[in-house]
C-alpha cells in the first residue's frame, strides 16, 4: 500500500513539474505584431517564394493574396522589423511599397513570375 502511494505522489510532482516548465516556455501573448506590406508578383511560385522568404526571416506567419498583393505578415518585433522584411522580399525578386528588386534578380524569376514593375 505505501508503495502504491509513494508511485501516485511520484507520478503528481513529475506531471506538476512538467506542467510549470511548459508554461514558463510559453510565449507572452501580445508579444507578435502584425502588419500588411504591398508585394508584386503574379502567382502560386510568387506566393510560395514571398512568404517562405519571410518565415525565413523570422515571420511567425505570413499570407500573400496574389489579387491584392497584400502580405499580411506576423512577426517579433524583437526579432525582427517590417523594414527588414520588406528588404528581403526585394532581394529575392520582388518589389514592395519601400524597395525596389534588383533588375538582375528580377530578371532570374520565372517567366510566370515576372509582375508589371511600377517605374
Amino acid at each position: 500500500m505505501k508503495t502504491i502511494k509513494l508511485f501516485i505522489a511520484i507520478i503528481l510532482v513529475a506531471s506538476v513539474s512538467g506542467n510549470l516548465s511548459a508554461q514558463t516556455s510559453a510565449k507572452p501573448s501580445g508579444q507578435l505584431k502584425t502588419e500588411t506590406l504591398k508585394v508584386w508578383g503574379n502567382c502560386g511560385m510568387c506566393k510560395d517564394r514571398i512568404e517562405s522568404t519571410v518565415k525565413a526571416e523570422g515571420a511567425t506567419s505570413a499570407t500573400w493574396d496574389s489579387k491584392t498583393k497584400m502580405l499580411a505578415v506576423s512577426y517579433d518585433p524583437s526579432k525582427t522589423s517590417l523594414d527588414a522584411l520588406s528588404k528581403k522580399i526585394a532581394a529575392v525578386g520582388h518589389d514592395t511599397e519601400k524597395y525596389k528588386a534588383p533588375d538582375d534578380v528580377y530578371a532570374k524569376l520565372p517567366g510566370c513570375c515576372h509582375y508589371e514593375r511600377v517605374k
